[in-house]
């Protein structure tokens, strides 16, 4: 037997189902002279009858409610399973993979993404913590985030926090017996807690301004972390000073477990950019998230 062409099964499913040419014909858009043609070519191929036709009504034959029963179910599957890829379509969906530092994932990232992924149950997102500067291309990231000044100009970026600025801080156990720090210079003769950069390995030099005069320090002391977590907590320990960003501290500083020094000095920094290729092609997921993070924040 010939290959049966489905465009003859659709037309045979809807007459048998509307039991009348006419109506079958409408729902086609077909005229109802075409549609006779093309029930009487599928017949001629299957070399079976299907349909009793009379002047009142049409009816299926026993082997045409045959075909209608064991079919018409997998049509229907198949336009199932059409209309559910045309919702994912329209519907946002899919997984977003972003490199981001450890500062930005927890306090800029987190809060968007809490906001957005009960809205929409379809979208993903994997964040990588990672304080390099990473190849988000080369990683098959989706997107990065870095502090504005150090985004490649090729990308396109897009701000997602405001200036901020770090703190210096120590435990009241660590001040007890010596005066705080008031200048940079002071911070020489302290214990402080460095941080390990991960792109060139050396440590990160403590930056400070004021009245437009800049001052880089590179600090000493007994501990080296490359996490900002682990600096809190030596922090909090009493184990030195720690260079952390201010809204970090705040909850330290105000439960009266870290104080705060030096604050006159502790410089802005630019807010934090989400970044990715000028040549992507957002996803509706992609925008979603997007416009989640984008700062002045908007409601979703």
């Amino acid at each position: 037997m010939a290959q049966t062409n489905y465009n003859d099964l659709l037309a045979f499913l809807a007459v048998a189902r509307e039991g009348s040419f006419t109506r079958a014909a409408a729902k086609l858009g077909v005229s109802q002279s075409a549609l006779s043609q093309t029930i009487r070519a599928l017949e001629e191929r299957m070399d079976l009858r299907l349909l009793v036709r009379t002047t009142r009504s049409v009816s299926a034959t026993e082997d045409g409610e045959h075909l209608l029963r064991t079919v018409a179910p997998r049509f229907d599957e198949i336009e199932a399973e059409l209309a559910m890829l045309s919702e994912r379509r329209s519907k946002p969906a899919g997984t977003i993979r972003i490199s981001a530092g450890e500062h930005a994932a927890l306090t800029v990232l987190q809060p968007a993404i809490a906001r957005l992924l009960p809205l929409y149950p379809d979208i993903n997102v994997e964040v990588i913590v990672e304080n390099g500067m990473t190849d988000i291309v080369a990683a098959r990231y989706d997107a990065g985030v870095r502090l504005g000044e150090q985004v490649a100009k090729d990308m396109i970026a897009v701000p997602i926090s405001g200036d901020f600025r770090m703190a210096i801080v120590a435990s009241p156990g660590y001040f007890a017996g010596r005066p705080p720090p008031v200048t940079p210079q002071d911070l020489t003769s302290h214990n402080c807690i460095n941080m390990r950069l991960p792109t060139h390995g050396g440590l990160y030099v403590w930056e400070f301004a004021k009245d437009g005069k800049e001052i880089n320090v590179r600090v000493e002391g007994q501990l080296v972390y490359n996490n900002l977590s682990m600096r809190v907590q030596a922090a909090k320990a009493g184990l030195g000073l720690a260079c952390i960003p201010l809204d970090t501290a705040a909850p330290h500083v105000a439960d009266g477990s870290l104080i705060s020094v030096m604050e006159d000095w502790c410089r802005p920094w630019p807010g934090y950019k989400l970044y990715y290729p000028s040549r992507r092609h957002p996803t509706p997921a992609f925008t979603l998230l997007v416009e989640a993070l984008r700062f002045p924040a908007k409601p979703l």
